[in-house]
């Protein structure tokens, strides 16, 4: 049986290959907006005013795009409820979720990390303000 994931085309998927399909997908998870939103959305389905204040700082039009192009790629339902005001919630769907288990690693992992982190940059940039004054 083959288990080697394959693109449209037939080819094995490569993220390292620039026409492989799986770029777009893993550009799109890579964004951070798209992230914490998936993350946002872990509890269940959330409107979307509740939904830009848990995820703060995003301007309404990115938060919009975003929903869009995780709605686009199967990730993200967008419901409109019937009512007055209007009522729209967004929730992962099945594949969304299937997500929820790498990200909350990489989300371990980088806040586990943090302090290694500033660190090395603290250290880069002592040493490139070094250079620069000689």
């Amino acid at each position: 049986m083959d288990t080697i994931e394959r693109d449209t085309s037939g080819l094995p998927a490569d993220v390292l290959n620039p026409n492989c399909p799986s770029r777009v997908i893993f550009q799109r998870i890579g964004d951070k907006w798209a992230s914490l939103v998936v993350q946002v959305l872990a509890e269940g389905p959330v409107r979307f005013s509740d939904l830009r204040k848990m995820v703060s700082v995003v301007t309404p039009k990115v938060l919009t795009q975003t929903l869009r192009s995780l709605e686009r790629d199967g990730l993200v339902t967008r419901t409109v409820h019937a009512q007055v005001p209007p009522r729209v919630d967004y929730e992962l769907t099945a594949l969304g979720r299937s997500l929820l288990d790498p990200l909350a690693l990489l989300r371990a992992w980088a806040e586990s990390h943090v302090p290694a982190i500033l660190a090395a940059r603290d250290a880069y940039d002592d040493a490139q303000d070094e250079a620069l004054l000689g």
